[in-house]
């Protein structure tokens, strides 16, 4: 959390968060979720590597699961996480 406000201390463009949402309790979680949507709304940018499917289906748009390097699957956030054969396919969930 510190190391987000730090970042944007510096008025940046394009924020870029890698897994965000690790090792925190589920309040603080949905604490940052609303900041990552005050933020998407004022028009930054944000490019997130996540997990935590329920954290990213809040905050995203569109995902891109990513295998060894290359795209296997990309699309509107909220269908790939509703559609258990993607999930069971690439998320192993």
């Amino acid at each position: 959390m510190l190391a987000i406000a730090r970042t944007l201390m510096g008025n940046p463009t394009l924020l870029l968060l890698d897994e965000p949402s690790e090792g925190l309790a589920p309040l603080v979680v949905q604490t940052l979720a609303a900041q990552v949507l005050q933020l998407k709304e004022e028009g930054m940018t944000i490019v997130l590597s996540e997990q935590n499917v329920r954290f990213t289906t809040m905050v995203s748009d569109r995902a891109y699961v990513l295998e060894k390097g290359h795209v296997r699957h990309e699309g509107d956030v909220r269908k790939m996480a509703g559609d258990a054969s993607i999930l069971g396919k690439f998320l192993r969930i």
